[in-house]
């Protein structure tokens, strides 16, 4: 299957950054989301993010005009008819995202890919939703997508070779280095990566340092860009919670239970940078 057109549900962090690197790559995009005041912050977004790489010279305005005009942004699920696949990337959210699943796969043909960006729910689960169990995959993008070289393709136990295949091609395509994982919960980059995020703030709740030492030791002991709880912030404690509960339920191990401080600073509104309050003041 050759993909020229690109379906997005959802205009949102995660959503504008997937638009942004397939425009750029030269694929025609279309990205939906309820609102269209949404649709008209994610494309703002993208014209942000790329006037900064032109700052870097890293692309010209010209570049910049051009991926623009590959997207196409609203609010009808019926233009994601185009599209050879679509990627939904709404919120981390199981109910939610079935309940957008399969209104798209009622309207798609039989033969368009559909792919979820989540970041810990069963691809098994959300393809057994639809009709097209075969050509569902997971398409797991890292934040901020334009910048992150990472995409984890998770295949559900219906996933067919000739839809990884495909979508293992448009990673590719993107310039991004996809890694092959097999469904599980949380799958393997954030199945090792949130743990490690909850620890630190069971080790801060308990006192053993502040926070800024707590990352200065990530980041120099073990060569992290990042400190954990600095990078909390940046996912959304919100989001990180919402991961260790999947464990939590999924895997039925203790070791897997959410720090009572982070669910208390959800429970307070500071989920991170998105809230200006988190860890760290913004």
């Amino acid at each position: 299957m050759s993909i020229q057109t690109v379906g997005i549900i959802g205009a949102g962090t995660m959503g504008n950054g997937i638009a942004q690197a397939c425009a750029v790559a030269g694929l025609k995009v279309v990205m939906v989301d309820i609102a269209e005041a949404a649709v008209q912050k994610g494309l703002a977004t993208v014209a942000g993010s790329l006037d900064r790489l032109i700052k870097k010279e890293k692309i010209t305005a010209a570049d910049k005009d051009a991926a623009l005009a590959r997207i196409q942004g609203g609010t009808d699920y019926e233009l994601l008819k185009q599209a050879q696949i679509v990627i939904e990337a709404a919120t981390e959210n199981h109910a939610l995202k079935v309940k957008i699943l399969q209104q798209v796969d009622a309207l798609l043909a039989p033969e368009v890919i559909l792919a979820s960006n989540t970041s810990s729910i069963s691809i098994t689960q959300l393809a057994a939703a639809t009709s097209r169990a075969d050509r569902f995959i997971g398409m797991h993008f890292f934040n901020p997508v334009p910048m992150m070289a990472l995409v984890e393709i998770i295949r559900g136990l219906q996933t067919s070779d000739a839809t990884h295949d495909a979508v293992k091609a448009l990673a590719l395509a993107l310039g991004k280095s996809p890694i092959t994982v097999k469904n599980a919960p949380g799958f393997v980059v954030n199945r090792i990566l949130v743990p490690m995020i909850n620890e630190a703030f069971f080790v801060l709740a308990e006192g053993l340092a502040t926070a800024e030492d707590i990352d200065a030791g990530m980041k120099l002991g073990c060569n992290q860009p990042i400190g954990p709880l600095a990078l909390a912030d940046m996912i959304g404690l919100d989001v990180c919670l919402a991961v260790m509960e999947v464990y939590l339920k999924e895997y039925g191990d203790s070791k897997y239970r959410p720090c009572p401080l982070l669910r208390e600073m959800v429970a307070a509104g500071r989920l991170g940078r998105k809230t200006g309050h988190g860890v760290y003041a913004y």
